[in-house]
This record gives structure tokens, C-alpha cells and sequence, in this order.
């Protein structure tokens, strides 16, 4: 871990032992030696620029969420500490709305929901990021639908013509970090399955992922087998069928103890011209960005599949995009 504070074994450590001093620690102010001054952060949500509205936004979520934990999952990760590592970080975070903030008037709702975020880092510092939460159960674990709490944080943020606006590739800011990962047969066997299946190639499904599959998808849902696989995916696609579907970033990795991985960071970007998951085709210009983790293994010996699969992007900035631009708002 070269250039790297000694205290972190390993990059994963390094990941999710600053991730709990900043959030749980109350280490709010460490945010100035592990975050670089100019660090570029997007969310679906909105694109942040530097470090002090980084450290604006933690209070601000930690003042709504005063007794938030993040527990680290998986840290799927690619680079060396001299040139560079990009972290694919898995999170399932709990919490109390117990104050008002961006979700509203406090509701003491008890929250538990997860998080992906790839994050660059080098010399002991993050430099680049992309952050997703699943708003979807945020949300919904609070009474709203997606549709209807986007609507209502147009209203809050000023309306249509004032509040803020999600990321699309044209707001999107450049950073430092230009890899794409590294070549492992794990990354690349994913990025096929998931660029197979955005083909319309859902026979894939049967043939790639082990019958009994566990899938967590965005909306907190969790569901077993090849049909649950089947609707999540049919269901998006189906809602933006002539979206270019890219690849943006992809990783695999066999480590000790653990079970061959790939993290793939992607998106959609194209019209709402189909019936899917986002009700009837708006013609909005609409950007998704995903990121997708998963594990292989082989229950039957020789012949490993995809086992396990976790996806996250915000569907409630998908709405927020196909609000703004379809004149309910």
C-alpha cells in the first residue's frame, strides 16, 4: 500500500476503515486528508465539485440520519497503490429519520438500504467517485412513490426551472481517472452477460445464472431464481429500448476466500419510448447509471454461473428526468 497510510492492511481495508471513520466515527473533518480538494462526486441525483460541498452534504445527511452505520459488503477493486485503484464498494446502510432534510419532515422511519459506490484513490486520497443509493427503498420505506416523492423535490428544490438537475452526460464533469479497469475473465464474463441481455438476449439468463440465483435490486427487492432476474431487467430495458447501453467501467477478481467477482459500472442513455418498469413512454431524454456487482461459483462441479447479483441505480431520478421534461411539473 505504497504512499498509503500504514494503519489499512489492504485497499478494501483502507476502503471501509475510512468509510467508518467519516460517517460513523464522526470523522467529518478527516474528509480534508482523504478527499481531495477538487474531487469530482457524482450521484444520479446531481454531479458535486469539491470537497467542501462533499463535507457540506455528509452533515447535511448525518443531521437527518444522526444514527446511520454503513457496513461494508464487498470491496471489488482494480489498479496498483502507485498508479491508482478504483474500488467497486458494496454497502447495506441502516437508519433512523429522526430530523429535516432532503426526505422531508422527520418520520422516525427505521431505514436499511444499500449503496455502491466506485471511488479512485491514490497517495492516500480520493480523487474521483461515483456514488449511487438506492432511493428507491428510501423512499418507499417511507410511504412515497418514486414518481411522487421526485415530484415533490422538484416542488421543495423551486420548481422546474430552479431545482437541482440529475446527471446527464451533458452536466457530467471530468475527473482524474481515465482506467477502465482490468481484463479478468470475471469482468469480462459479466460485462458479456449484461451487454447479452440489454441485446434483448434474455435466454441468457437460463443458460448464465445458477437456477437458484439470489438478486437485490434497486427498490430494496430481493428475489430468487431465473424469473426474478428475468422481470427486473425485461422491466428496464423494455423502458428505454433504444437507449445506448455502455459499458463504462469493469472489473473482475478471483481473491482467497472469497468468490470470483466482477463490479460493472454502465449506463443508459437514450429515449423513454417503451412500456416498462417506468410506466407509459414519456419521449424523455433519459441517462441511467448503473452499477452491477456479481459472484460466480459452481455448485455442480466444472460448470460455475452467476449466483448472486446486486444492481443499483435511482429510480427516482429517472422520474425526476421524465418529469421535468413531460410537463407535469
Amino acid at each position: 500500500m505504497k504512499g498509503f497510510d500504514p494503519k489499512f492492511r489492504d485497499f478494501p481495508d483502507y476502503i471501509i476503515g475510512i468509510t467508518k471513520e467519516i460517517w460513523e466515527d464522526r470523522g467529518i473533518a478527516t474528509l480534508h486528508e482523504y478527499y481531495s480538494e477538487d474531487i469530482v462526486v457524482r450521484s444520479p441525483g446531481s454531479v458535486v465539485l469539491g470537497n467542501q460541498n462533499v463535507i457540506g452534504a455528509t452533515m447535511a445527511t448525518l443531521a437527518e440520519f444522526p444514527d446511520r452505520q454503513l457496513m461494508g459488503e464487498d470491496v471489488i477493486w482494480s489498479g496498483t497503490p502507485e498508479e491508482g485503484m478504483l474500488s467497486s464498494h458494496r454497502i447495506l446502510s441502516t437508519a433512523t429519520h429522526l430530523a429535516e432534510g432532503v426526505y422531508g419532515k422527520p418520520t422516525g422511519t427505521k431505514l436499511c438500504y444499500r449503496i455502491l459506490a466506485d471511488c479512485h484513490a491514490i497517495d492516500n486520497q480520493i480523487n474521483d467517485e461515483w456514488l449511487i443509493r438506492d432511493q428507491g427503498a428510501i423512499v418507499r420505506q417511507m410511504g412515497w412513490d418514486p414518481k411522487e416523492y421526485a415530484a415533490d423535490l422538484i416542488a421543495r428544490e423551486g420548481g422546474k426551472d430552479s431545482c437541482t438537475k440529475p446527471l446527464t452526460p451533458e452536466i457530467d464533469q471530468p475527473g482524474p481517472y481515465k482506467g477502465r479497469g482490468n481484463d479478468n475473465e470475471w469482468g469480462q464474463r459479466y460485462a458479456d452477460i449484461l451487454t447479452r441481455i440489454m441485446s434483448a438476449d434474455m435466454g441468457t439468463i437460463t443458460a448464465e445464472y445458477d437456477r437458484a440465483v439470489q438478486s437485490e435490486y434497486v427498490g430494496g427487492v430481493t428475489g430468487h431464481g431465473w424469473d426474478a432476474v428475468d422481470r427486473f431487467w425485461m422491466g428496464l430495458r423494455a423502458s428505454f429500448p433504444n437507449a445506448e447501453f455502455k459499458i463504462e467501467h469493469q472489473i473482475g477478481r478471483d481473491d482467497p476466500d472469497m468468490s470470483p467477482r466482477s463490479a460493472i459500472r454502465w449506463s443508459l442513455w437514450g429515449k423513454h419510448d417503451g412500456w416498462g418498469m417506468f410506466g407509459a413512454p414519456s419521449g424523455a431524454q433519459v441517462y441511467v447509471l448503473g452499477i452491477s456487482h456479481a459472484e460466480f461459483g459452481a455448485l455442480i462441479a466444472g460448470q460455475p454461473q452467476l449466483r448472486r447479483e446486486y444492481t443499483l441505480f435511482d429510480e427516482t431520478s429517472v422520474w425526476k428526468q421524465i418529469l421535468l421534461q413531460n410537463g407535469e411539473v
